[in-house]
């Protein structure tokens, strides 16, 4: 765990200082065209189950109810134009480097839910799930990403805390590339 922390650490550091320029732009992007801050902070289950602030660029509309993404789908968009562009390229997720370097996320690790989101939660906490920290990615998320029911989800992220190693770790960001590029699963 010493080493997937300097991991962490290392890559974070690196990501935020040659994204920079893509970071600057999607702050631009979002202040251009909707009203709002453009880094949105969102309340999230984090290691142990205790909470933290999620940083990511906003997508959607101010006044947006806090919503899985999935439930999102059964209301008229709230996403703004800039906004489908950041999610569909995973810009939207770049802040999240923020988490990470503060600690209270890993690259790699289940996705953290929602604080509202107590079903997943307590399926999560019984299966020792939140014993990891969150990550930006992880199996589940090259494995489906919003696409998945929450059974699939917990069952991803216990094979994932199950098998967890360090080249895990690297296969899983590599995979991750792969994943954005194709835009399979992101909505």
């Amino acid at each position: 765990m010493f080493l997937k922390r300097l991991t962490d650490i290392l890559v974070s550091s690196l990501a935020l200082l040659g994204l920079s320029p893509i970071m600057l732009a999607a702050i631009v992007a979002i202040m251009w065209d909707s009203p709002g801050p453009a880094i949105f902070r969102q309340k999230r289950v984090g290691k142990h189950g205790e909470f933290f602030e999620i940083y990511k660029f906003r997508t959607m509309r101010q006044g947006t109810p806090n919503l899985p993404t999935d439930q999102m789908q059964k209301l008229p968009s709230p996403i703004t134009r800039v906004g489908k562009f950041l999610r569909k390229t995973s810009i939207d997720e770049l802040p999240q480097l923020i988490n990470v370097l503060k600690g209270e996320m890993s690259l790699v690790g289940p996705r953290p839910a929602l604080y509202n989101q107590t079903d997943l939660t307590a399926k999560r906490k019984a299966a020792g799930v939140l014993a990891f920290p969150p990550g930006i990615t992880g199996w589940a998320q090259i494995n489906g990403r919003d696409e998945l029911p929450d059974d699939i989800k917990v069952t991803l992220d216990t094979w994932y805390c199950d098998n967890w190693n360090y080249w895990l770790d690297w296969k899983i960001m590599f995979s991750t590339v792969s994943t954005v590029v194709s835009k399979r699963g992101a909505v």
